[in-house]
């Protein structure tokens, strides 16, 4: 019964989707305008919007896909969606969305379509990360079935996020600095690796 509920829900999403373009002009919109998707309007997330926009401007422009990346890309048969939920104020996103999308452009058997969170709660509530409704999560579905997920960070930020938790009980602003920084320094590549393993 849940399988069924899960793939309605995704192809009614699917309806609604927004191809990264429309989805980098909504950012873009709201950063000039001083709002955020969804429904916090405080000026937190405003200016996370707007950090978010400038991040994936320049990832736009400077992330390289490695060789071996794009072979796989470039190797894939099957036509496959990755169904990407997300927000405009979402640190995360604005790291891992350029990374995917020029993943995607390399082979038009990938289809990114991105779609707003609290738009989708329902969908979002089938694809909580330890009963969290943690964004971005992507969901690769390959002839109307899911075969994968992924997010909302990369492995090895993951990995440095749950062993800081372990140790301090929480994430500590001098902590979510390093992790920004470790993003800057990685450049998309553990992104990268990771959703190619999708495609492996």
């Amino acid at each position: 019964m849940e399988t069924i509920n899960t793939n309605t829900l995704i192809a009614e999403s699917l309806k609604t989707a927004m191809s990264y373009t429309a989805y980098r002009s909504l950012t873009i919109e709201h950063a000039a305008n001083k709002t955020s998707t969804g429904p916090d309007q405080s000026e937190a997330y405003v200016n996370y919007t707007k950090l978010g926009d400038a991040r994936m401007r320049r990832l736009d422009k400077t992330v390289k896909i490695s060789e071996e990346v794009q072979a796989v890309a470039k190797a894939a048969k099957t036509k496959t969606t990755w169904l990407v939920l997300t927000e405009s104020w979402c640190g995360d996103a604005g790291h891992a969305l350029p990374v995917i999308n020029k993943i995607a452009e390399l082979n038009d058997n990938l289809d990114l379509k991105i779609v707003l969170r609290d738009e989708n709660v329902d969908l979002m509530n089938q694809f909580l990360t330890n009963g969290g409704m943690s964004i971005p999560k992507l969901i690769q579905i390959e002839n109307d079935v899911v075969t994968g997920t992924w997010g909302p960070r990369p492995s090895t930020a993951t990995a440095m996020v749950n062993e800081f938790k372990e140790a301090n009980g929480g994430l500590t602003p001098a902590f979510k600095e390093s992790l920004q920084g470790w993003y800057n320094k990685d450049k998309g590549q553990n992104i990268a690796s990771d959703i190619a393993g999708l495609l492996g």
